[in-house]
């Protein structure tokens, strides 16, 4: 397999970048960006760290982002599975990547920024869900904004087509790893028990 070594090589193998590409790029939440962000339910938090990287869905029940100022972000964190790898590549290493969508728009948001995590308890305290506050919440300083084009969501129709008949389960990837693990009492509870453990 051929590799490209170098960033000479690899930009004459394409065109040079579509102007509106670079010029669509904010350094701010416009009001535009501001209306979209404040739609989303859903995104993808990306970070690096010593370890290597890392993308977590992220998602809530209203706005998963919440919008302090033009330039200011916050994401509570709520309960998951405690391996805390975005959190940890955070505090080791500020640099972050958001991808904000909302079902039905083809278009993705892209936020690339620095990050601190906050367990001030005026932050945590200022979120809540069913009597519950998030240990931490990600503050997001933005550098960068920008709409990604649809072409990627229209070739995979992800709001269109429902491809999941036949994926393995949750259950079954786990015992996949552990032979012992009860996969079907895993899948046929979690619906029932997960909403338990949201917040």
């Amino acid at each position: 397999m051929r590799i490209v070594e170098d960033i000479t090589a690899l930009e004459a193998l394409y065109e040079p970048p579509v102007p509106i590409a670079l010029t669509k790029v904010t350094t701010r939440l416009t009001p535009l960006y501001r209306r979209w962000i404040e739609a989303a339910r859903f995104c993808v938090l990306a970070t690096v760290g010593p370890e290597g990287t890392d993308a977590s869905p992220r998602g809530d029940d209203g706005p998963v982002l919440r919008i302090i100022d033009d330039r200011t972000l916050w994401l509570p964190d709520w309960r998951g599975n405690n391996r805390l790898d975005c959190l940890r590549n955070i505090v080791t290493d500020g640099r972050v990547s958001l991808m904000v969508m909302v079902p039905g728009s083809l278009n993705v948001i892209r936020v690339n920024a620095r990050a601190v995590v906050s367990d001030d308890p005026a932050v945590t305290q200022s979120f809540e869900q069913q009597g519950k506050h998030p240990k931490t919440v990600v503050v997001i300083t933005v550098g960068e904004v920008y709409f990604q084009c649809a072409k990627a969501v229209m070739r995979a129709g992800l709001w269109t087509r429902d491809d999941s008949a036949g994926l393995p389960s949750a259950g079954d990837c786990i015992k996949e790893q552990q032979a012992e693990f009860d996969a079907e009492t895993y899948d046929q509870t979690y619906p029932t028990e997960a909403p338990k453990r949201m917040w």
